[in-house]
């Protein structure tokens, strides 16, 4: 696609003289080069591509994306100074309390230590926009349509600072090089201000963005009017959520002047706000098609049952093109890279390739358990699940053939789960449909317990040190075996499924109890795993069958609704952040099984392999000592 090439070839363009790590808004003296940049159409065109640079590249690489790392659903562990070792970002690190102020992980606010230099991405729209004007063959529309996106991705990379920050120093406009020293070192607005800005260019991005991207070869990724409204409705839940909204762990958090960066109280109007955001971004994506996605894949599929039909169908909904896929929102413009990580090993062949393709990407048992039981309901809820012994073995029959291979022993935990369970987490006895499999009869099944299992331990890097993979983000397509073909998809943003939730988790928090129109959000999700309704499975399975009616428990069934449907995908980790969550998951053990021992009986015998390290502090990212010193206005975030 013409947009994705120009994006990779402007790189060198994109960071030409933007160098800035003492001051954040200071405008290079390179008059000759903007004068070029901004001739004609085509090169200014060229600098548009420029600033969806870092957009992009904040969007594809998960292991910098601390909503992917930080987020418990995925293990990696400490490979440093090994040969095979591809992954260099510290973002995975983050879970085991690495974080400092005087060299911070994933540091975005300077640019360092495996983060983007944002800041230098906000004074490349400045510059686009104050230069609009200077191409003389630009038509209106372009022209109004280009300042709407450059408006968009401005928003957006303050949205990005404000996640991991919280208060933050808004670049409005760039000044100029020659200024007083003076205006270059500006102090944090607050948190309100922050948001209030992000809104106010979404707002005015918004009614120029296209509805739809009609030339898709050239065009495809750029951002749409529904993208635009489904981030603000991202912004304007966050801005209402907990860790934003009268939090009182930042009550006392002013600047120098002794202004309070964080509200003192809490708004519940900021919800109302929000859930009109959402309602009005789901009737926008949905008047152009958007819609759930419930295609059963095609492509080499040939005899399978239904109940395997409908795991595919899930699988496809994070995996299918996103041109032919309804209900994505917002993606990656890059393939995701990492599926020799997410896919075990399932034949012999397979494990000729074990450094290159490590297969080590582990799930926790605490994310394998999130997952509901096939009666819609949590397995510590549901009074008809045995969950005192879900670790002890249980052998596979016909009856479960389509989720777990028939004769094999696996954990009794593994029965009787919902549908999302079975399309997301790979485990040791699961059915893994694809690989070059065609039917169901001849399916590849996972068998991970020892060192002599083809998906068991290989060596200290090509080992899942807790026994379950996050299937979701292998293709069925792609083949890991005697030779190894991935079949690419792009990393989902933002899932029209997660903006219903998103829409019921606002306006449940916007009433003082629960409406019609808020089970009606989550039932749609649920209905397309094949679940009941929520009110329905709590009444008929549930120990707490009343919980659906009441507000607060009401929210707890909506946060863990999310964390299944959209797990793996990079946005639990926010979520819990902004939930003030994220301490809670994080304040147990992780842990896996015994993935050494090659029978079930000790195999299923849970092990710590992992004990997080995050408090308080860890809400907010620090911001690098030596910037504070210099700009002598900054204040350090609390608790650092």
């Amino acid at each position: 696609m013409r947009f994705y090439h120009k994006l990779i070839c402007l790189v060198l363009l994109c960071v030409t003289g933007m160098s800035c790590k003492k001051y954040l808004d200071v405008v290079p003296n390179n008059v000759g080069t903007l004068d070029y940049a901004f001739s004609n159409r085509n090169e200014a065109e060229n600098y548009l591509y420029g600033c969806y640079n870092t957009y992009q590249s904040l969007c594809r690489d998960v292991v910098s994306n601390p909503g992917f790392t930080l987020s418990a659903e995925v293990i990696y562990p400490n490979f440093e100074g090994n040969p095979f070792n591809k992954i260099t970002s510290p973002g995975f690190s983050l879970v085991r309390g690495v974080q400092n102020v005087s060299q911070p992980a994933l540091d975005y606010w300077s640019g360092t230590n495996g983060g983007q230099a944002i800041y230098v991405a906000i004074r490349r729209c400045n510059i686009m926009l104050e230069n609009i004007d200077k191409p003389i063959d630009l038509t209106a529309t372009e022209k109004k349509r280009w300042i709407a996106e450059v408006k968009f991705l401005k928003a957006y990379y303050h949205y990005y600072l404000m996640r991991l920050y919280g208060p933050i120093v808004l670049i409005k406009q760039n000044r100029p090089v020659d200024g007083p020293i003076a205006d270059t070192k500006v102090a944090r607005s607050t948190v309100d201000e922050c948001f209030a800005y992000v809104e106010e260019l979404l707002t005015e991005a918004i009614p120029d963005l296209p509805p739809t991207i009609e030339n898709r070869i050239n065009e495809f990724g750029r951002v749409t009017k529904s993208i635009g409204m489904a981030v603000k409705a991202e912004v304007l839940t966050t801005a209402a959520s907990p860790l934003f909204n009268g939090n009182p762990d930042y009550a006392s958090f002013r600047d120098k002047s002794g202004k309070a960066l964080f509200p003192a109280t809490y708004d519940q109007q900021k919800w109302v706000k929000a859930a009109t955001a959402c309602k009005e971004a789901i009737l926008e994506f949905e008047s152009h098609g958007g819609r759930l996605y419930t295609a059963v894949p095609s492509d080499q599929v040939e005899n399978v049952s239904n109940e395997l039909k409908n795991v595919l169908t899930l699988q496809a909904a994070v995996t299918q093109r996103w041109e032919e896929n309804p209900e994505l929102i917002m993606a990656s413009q890059y393939a995701f890279e990492f599926q020799g990580y997410v896919i075990p090993k399932l034949s012999s062949k397979a494990i000729a390739f074990s450094n290159e393709h490590p297969s080590n990407f582990a799930v926790p048992i605490s994310t394998a358990e999130l997952f509901y039981t096939k009666n819609g309901v949590p397995i510590t809820e549901d009074k008809t699940w045995d969950y005192a012994n879900r670790n002890t073995p249980q052998v596979g029959t016909d009856a479960t053939k389509s989720y777990i291979k028939s004769g094999y022993e696996t954990a009794k935990g593994h029965f009787d789960r919902e549908l999302r369970f079975y399309a997301s987490v790979g485990f040791d006895g699961g059915i893994w449909f694809g690989n070059g499999k065609r039917n169901e009869s001849d399916a590849f099944y996972v068998q991970a317990r020892g060192p002599f299992a083809f998906a068991g331990p290989k060596s200290v890097f090509a080992t899942n040190v807790t026994g379950y993979w996050p299937k979701k983000l292998g293709n069925y397509l792609s083949v890991l075996d005697e030779s190894v073909v991935y079949q690419p998809f792009r990393m989902p943003l933002i899932r029209l499924s997660g903006l219903y939730l998103l829409y019921a988790e606002a306006l449940n928090e916007s009433l003082s109890a629960p409406s019609e129109e808020v089970y009606t959000y989550i039932d749609k999700v649920r209905q397309r795993a094949k679940l009941p309704g929520v009110r329905e499975a709590w009444a008929a399975y549930a120990k707490n069958p009343n919980d659906p009616a009441d507000k607060n428990k009401l929210r707890a069934i909506i946060h863990q609704e999310r964390r299944i449907e959209l797990c793996f995908e990079g946005q639990i980790g926010w979520d819990l952040r902004r939930w003030k969550e994220l301490q809670g998951v994080l304040s147990r053990p992780l842990q896996g099984w015994n993935v050494q021992e090659g029978n079930a009986v000790d195999y299923y015998r849970p092990q710590t392999v992992l004990i997080p390290v995050f408090g308080v502090k860890d809400y907010l990212w620090p911001i690098r000592n030596t910037d504070v010193v210099i700009n002598e206005n900054l204040v350090q975030n609390p608790f650092w």
